[in-house]
């Protein structure tokens, strides 16, 4: 396939002066009233920082992985979406965000690992068994939230802390983790029957007509970690790296250069070479995990289409 050098970063959009904008750090969004637009662009951030280059497809792959998989779990939570007008594009309801990420956890794998190797044994308040290595498997599933953070890093929160702040009350916090063990149970069946295991992710919720919705994207390899299930366990004995389909092995890209967005560190360059090799990943995910062949946006009317589709829900 071939990789377009032509970035997709932004767009200029004439809309209404009541619709509000939002740029964040890899999608555009658009909002008026109940209605509630998501442009996927082809940024990429790690550590809580866009990088320098832009990924061609990753917005059309984001997207529509996560249009896929919310069609998939309808029958567990209601989701925000209505319905994609383009490969790039989301539309759907404006939910209130919920200030937390539940992220959850199959595996001892990224920042649990992280954490673990640095000889910290709980992480959210909860306890990690002893003897590990990276990528065992948890005994069950931990859920391991961060706080919705406005600007820089979110941070770890013990369901205690949650409670104690108020984020929400008991009875939301329940039937959110409920929510997300079932979700994450249904993504690791997915993900299963096509070789793949969904090692841990993060669900986002809101309220819209005082219910829980699901929001944003789920199980794309932004919010998302998967392995090769064939090679698992005999990557696990031999203690040899997982083959994995995820964005970690850019930041693992990144700490070889230097940088985990602390202060003082400066964003190192992509080379043309990495930009496709990344943008060949998404994409072969995308295809594994839907089973669906993908078919690339004309990226020489990409934004001309993007800005017809977006005019249309606020006309």
């Amino acid at each position: 396939m071939h990789i377009p050098t032509k970035q997709f970063d932004t767009i200029d959009i004439i809309l209404p002066e009541n619709v509000i904008r939002y740029k964040g750090k890899v999608r555009n969004v658009y909002i008026r009233g109940h209605q509630f637009v998501s442009v996927a662009t082809d940024r990429i951030s790690a550590f809580d920082h866009v990088l320098l280059r832009t990924i061609p497809f990753k917005g059309q792959v984001l997207n529509q992985i996560a249009a896929h998989f919310l069609d998939e779990v309808k029958d567990i939570v209601p989701v925000w979406l209505d319905n994609c007008p383009h490969p790039n594009v989301s539309v759907g309801k404006n939910c209130m965000p919920i200030r937390l990420e539940m992220v959850i956890r199959g595996y001892l794998s990224g920042h649990a690992w992280r954490e673990y190797r640095s000889g910290n044994r709980q992480i959210c308040g909860i306890e990690m068994p002893k003897g590990m290595i990276e990528n065992d498997p948890f005994p069950e599933p931990i859920i391991t939230p961060t706080s919705k953070a406005d600007i820089g890093h979110d941070i770890d929160v013990s369901r205690i802390e949650i409670l104690a702040n108020e984020i929400v009350t008991e009875d939301v916090l329940n039937q959110l983790e409920d929510y997300t063990r079932a979700l994450f149970k249904r993504g690791q069946e997915i993900a299963l029957q096509r070789g793949l295991i969904l090692v841990d992710t993060k669900y986002e919720f809101g309220m819209f007509d005082d219910k829980i919705f699901l929001m944003d994207e789920i199980h794309t390899p932004d919010s998302s970690r998967y392995f090769y299930a064939e090679s698992y366990f005999d990557n696990q004995l031999r203690g040899n790296k997982q083959n994995q389909l995820s964005k970690e092995f850019v930041r693992e890209w990144l700490i070889t250069n230097d940088f985990q967005g602390l202060e003082g560190q400066s964003l190192p360059a992509m080379s043309d070479e990495l930009t496709t090799e990344i943008s060949e990943r998404y994409i072969h995910l995308y295809e594994l995990i839907t089973g669906i062949k993908f078919i690339p946006a004309d990226y020489d009317t990409l934004e001309a289409d993007i800005n017809s589709e977006v005019q249309k829900v606020f006309s």
